[in-house]
């Protein structure tokens, strides 16, 4: 009878697992600072997005971005370039025009030499009477110019019917039609706000009328399909897809109308900033001129910036499409 062998003994396994470089833990905590460290830098971008209500941080994001810097050295650039033309070296012809330093002790002094200045009623009451009269300009030629666009842009009967008559008054330069609104208006008050609204007038019809011809015919014969009237065709399709357009042509309608506003002021005005200028120049007060010059910008730029706010606001799908969200 054979014998019942033994079983061979278990081999004993050593441990599979190799030793690491560095302890697990370690390890994650080195990629976790990695990732903040990439989330700190991504939140500093320009294109993070900042919480509602958070002006802080958009102001701190606005500061740190490039813009800044090099418009504070733009304008670095021309006042430095404007001191040493008229304090430094003087080219002939210019020695009559003041140098920045002068002319802004000359602003913000109480006691002005030519009587403008910060601290002076006056001035303020010319900014009071420009502003009002740009204002009441734009607002007519928005409430007559963005529907007259409209009906050129979306009918072929008032496209055919007034579109040539728009292209034929719209080169007459405004100072062209003084005269005529002197004689035909009461008041110089009147003349003035007319003159200046030609001009903002024929820059929102035209661009209203663009921002209509470029919505694609799709759209159209889509909202016809959905079975929308023309009043909802109106209210969904045409308005929403000119708005680009229209706020384009608001801020050069807002532009123009400022400079449009001085021509008139100049000839038929009795006050306001072109008026100031115009008497600075015949009292050779020449710190008023350039003060009302660069008043006239700042407010300029301002009325812009406030239409393109507005604008934004108003179009958010079309800022996002574009990638400047906040």
């Amino acid at each position: 009878m054979m014998a019942r062998g033994r079983a061979a003994p278990l081999a004993m396994v050593p441990d599979a697992t190799p030793a690491a470089s560095e302890p697990a833990t370690h390890r994650g905590q080195s990629e976790a600072a990695a990732r903040a460290a990439y989330d700190a830098r991504l939140a500093q971008s320009p294109d993070w997005p900042v919480a509602p209500g958070d002006w802080r941080g958009r102001l701190m994001r606005r500061l740190a971005s490039p813009g800044p810097r090099y418009a504070f050295a733009g304008f670095l650039l021309f006042f430095g370039l404007w001191y040493l033309l008229t304090a430094v070296v003087v080219p002939p012809r210019f020695n009559f025009i003041p140098n920045p330093a002068y002319l802004f002790g000359q602003w913000t002094s109480k006691v002005p030499q030519y009587g403008i200045s910060l601290f002076t009623p006056e001035y303020y009451e010319h900014i009071r009477v420009s502003v009002i009269r740009v204002y009441t300009a734009f607002v007519i030629s928005v409430a007559l110019g963005a529907p007259l666009g409209i009906l050129l842009g979306w009918s072929r009967l008032g496209r055919n019917l007034l579109f040539p008559i728009v292209e034929m008054l719209r080169p007459i330069p405004p100072l062209a039609w003084v005269p005529l609104a002197v004689l035909s208006l009461s008041g110089t008050e009147s003349a003035v706000i007319f003159v200046t609204m030609l001009a903002s007038f024929f820059a929102t019809v035209l661009n209203t009328y663009l921002g209509v011809r470029s919505i694609p015919e799709t759209y159209f014969r889509a909202a016809a399909c959905l079975g929308y009237r023309r009043l909802d065709i109106l209210r969904r399709v045409v308005i929403p897809g000119a708005l680009p357009f229209i706020f384009t042509g608001l801020q050069i309608a807002m532009g123009v109308a400022w400079f449009s506003l001085v021509g008139g002021e100049l000839i038929a005005g009795r006050s306001g900033l072109g008026y100031l200028i115009l008497d600075g120049y015949t009292q050779l007060a020449l710190p008023n001129i350039f003060i009302g010059m660069i008043t006239l910008g700042v407010l300029g730029w301002a009325s812009s910036a406030v239409i393109r706010k507005i604008g934004d606001v108003l179009m958010a799908w079309h800022v996002k499409g574009r990638g400047e969200g906040a």
